[in-house]
């Protein structure tokens, strides 16, 4: 009888550690890539159109052989918008899904809760939207972003000052990271080359009435209103600006604002407002990479997707492409080779050729690509580029 016992209990052992290689085998098939985005709350909008550009890139690598020989999976879970929610999904991701690689969070106050957790369990996550300086700069070498922070927007946006003609601004941004660092650093920016800054006024990131900060603002002596936030609140914005009389010029900042979306909301609201964007699908001739443009614009057109998300969407395409060539440089899918393999990536994207440089404490760097920027202009219902 005993000898029975063991021979099942043998048996056992030998069928659970076949499930267990089975199981193991079963996760090597694919190669997960954590998302973690706000799809429903204040961001819901852009956070979809991030999900919706990385659904792009990663079904067009798993058409043309995937990584490493192996499919990519997108493991998305939704932040809500929340930065407690954030820190918990990033969690869930790496401990449970136990993904190698994530890509997040687009908002500042999103990604800033998350990277204690990046830090705890060693995980890198490539930054596809946050702006805020302190992203870079805290001695987080586990965060690798390819949007530009407001201090490299504001460095994008100062050679156009003659042309603006701007003498002093007020600002309006969303009270939080994203739009005090842009106050902040473009603050900086307009004092070192002469521009009077007057107001800073903020909004709550669910605040629907703007009319106590514009009231301030349209009795100010400013001839300039810097704006940010995301697009349903500057959707707002715009139409109070408009019912006020507000005649001043109007520049929104994060390019987050998706300018055909404001047209189609806002309406006559957002003529003659300008608009930073980092990527112009209006015109793919005119992009760093003609080709690549047109293959999104084409993709995106053939999803059925909205065409005003494609200057927010862009953003999750490139952040998938830029993780695949460092899966790739780094030769397996592990934490830790593809950290190091960031700093040696060299990808051509819809924004241009992103490389990481190094920002923060010597020694617990971050990687911060320098992006590039246009500033478009809507007239009449329609957007008009720089040189057009």
């Amino acid at each position: 009888m005993s000898r029975l016992i063991n021979i099942v209990s043998k048996v056992s052992v030998a069928l659970v550690m076949a499930g267990v290689a089975y199981g193991t085998a079963a996760a090597d098939d694919t190669i997960k890539i954590g998302v973690n985005e706000p799809l429903t709350g204040a961001f819901a909008a852009s956070g979809t159109y991030i999900v919706n550009g990385a659904k792009l890139a990663a079904d067009q690598i798993n058409a043309s052989g995937g990584i490493l020989g192996k499919q990519i999976e997108l493991v998305i879970e939704d932040n809500k918008s929340n930065p407690t929610e954030a820190a918990a999904v990033a969690e869930k991701l790496i401990t449970s899904d136990k993904v190698p690689i994530m890509m997040g969070a687009w908002g500042s106050s999103l990604t800033l809760a998350v990277m204690p957790k990046l830090m705890q369990y060693q995980v890198p996550m490539l930054v596809e939207t946050s702006s805020s300086s302190k992203i870079t700069k805290q001695g987080n070498p586990y965060i690798f972003r390819i949007s530009p922070p407001s201090w490299v927007e504001a460095k994008i946006f100062q050679p156009l000052l003659p042309s603006l003609g701007i003498k002093k601004v007020d600002f309006l941004g969303i009270n939080n990271d994203w739009g005090r660092g842009t106050i902040t650093d473009f603050s900086a920016m307009f004092k070192e080359n002469g521009v009077e800054v007057g107001l800073a006024e903020t909004m709550d990131q669910g605040a629907e009435d703007m009319g106590a900060q514009l009231s301030k603002i349209k009795a100010s002596d400013s001839d300039t209103i810097i704006v940010t936030t995301g697009v349903e609140q500057l959707t707002l914005v715009l139409k109070q600006v408009a019912a006020l009389g507000i005649t001043k010029k109007i520049i929104t900042t994060g390019g987050s604002q998706n300018p055909d979306q404001l047209i189609q909301q806002a309406g006559a609201a957002a003529n003659n407002t300008m608009h930073m964007v980092f990527f112009a699908p209006w015109d793919a001739a005119k992009t760093p990479h003609p080709d690549q443009s047109k293959v999104f614009i084409d993709a995106w057109a053939k999803a059925g997707h909205n065409a005003a998300g494609m200057t927010e969407s862009y953003r999750g395409y490139d952040g998938i492409f830029v993780i695949k060539t460092a899966i790739e440089k780094a030769g397996k899918a592990e934490p830790e080779a593809i950290r190091e393999a960031f700093w040696g990536v060299d990808v051509p994207t819809l924004n241009g050729n992103v490389t990481f440089t190094k920002d923060g404490p010597e020694g617990k760097e971050s990687g911060q690509y320098l992006a590039k920027g246009t500033l478009i202009t809507i007239k009449d219902g329609k957007v008009v580029l720089p040189s057009s």
